[in-house]
């Protein structure tokens, strides 16, 4: 029962920045592996409601600092991603599917959703 509530704990925790809330609606959407340029690309682009073609350098540089330091390690011990740091690709881990409902409710409720959210 202990590390049914550390899971949940772990998920919410997870869930509660919208970087992540971002990152995990991008993965779900992919089903091979994306480059962490592209990653930040696409979440700073949420995260200032803006094409991804005009996201500036120092934004985007600012999120793929924060990815690589922050956001991902904390995916992959959790185990929501593999991330291969040599190649700079991540993809969906083990613990990804087994949460991906809570986190499409949270989707499906999200009133921050970038536009253009499919």
């Amino acid at each position: 029962m202990a590390q049914s509530n550390e899971a949940v704990t772990n998920t919410l925790s997870i869930l509660a920045d919208p970087v992540r809330r971002y990152v995990l609606y991008y993965l779900d959407e992919q089903e091979t592996p994306v480059s962490l340029d592209r990653l930040a690309t696409r979440v700073a682009a949420w995260q200032t409601d803006s094409d991804p073609d005009a996201v500036d350098d120092a934004t985007l540089t600012k999120m793929r600092t924060a990815l690589y330091h922050v956001h991902l390690p904390k995916f992959s011990e959790a185990g929501y991603i593999t991330w291969d740091t040599d190649s700079c690709t991540i993809r969906r881990g083990p613990s990804f599917d087994e949460n991906a409902s809570l986190y499409r409710l949270v989707a499906d409720h999200e009133d921050l959703l970038p536009a253009g959210w499919p």
